[in-house]
């Protein structure tokens, strides 16, 4: 059994050996990364605060840009929830920008933008009678 494990630990260790890099040799994918990083030129970043409330946004060097305020809602309450509102844009590889608006909170995720497709009436109105009569829906 002793000399199994023996055995075992010293294929282990060649095979280790053997995949290893040389001593000094550069990893191709962290030189790739380290070629395409972009920067951030603007960084602003507040909180979290003691009530819960922050805020951040960001440039980065491709035209990315991300802003963001969030606070706690109903606090103390079975209702406490975050709620948060921002933005954000880039551009594309053909030239387009896109932007989001967004609200997250107790609703889910909100998003508007241009290019995002829309609710069809026929569901908005649906939506819209299940919120205005929960009692019929046995909420």
């Amino acid at each position: 059994m002793n000399s199994l494990a023996m055995t075992l630990c010293v294929l282990v260790a060649a095979t280790a050996t053997i995949a290893a890099p040389p001593p000094g040799a550069v990893d191709d994918s962290e030189l790739a990364r380290s070629r395409n990083q972009i920067p951030i030129l603007k960084q602003a970043v507040d909180g979290p605060n003691p009530d819960g409330s922050y805020s951040y946004s960001f440039e980065t060097g491709n035209g990315i840009q991300a802003q963001e305020d969030g606070h706690l809602n109903n606090v103390g309450t079975d209702q406490e929830a975050l709620e948060a509102r921002g933005s954000y844009s880039y551009t594309d590889n053909e030239g387009n920008t896109y932007q989001v608006s967004y609200v997250a909170n107790e609703n889910g995720f909100q998003p508007e933008g241009a290019h995002l497709p829309e609710v069809p009436p026929l569901i908005k109105k649906a939506l819209q009678y299940i919120a205005e009569h929960p009692q019929e829906n046995g909420e």
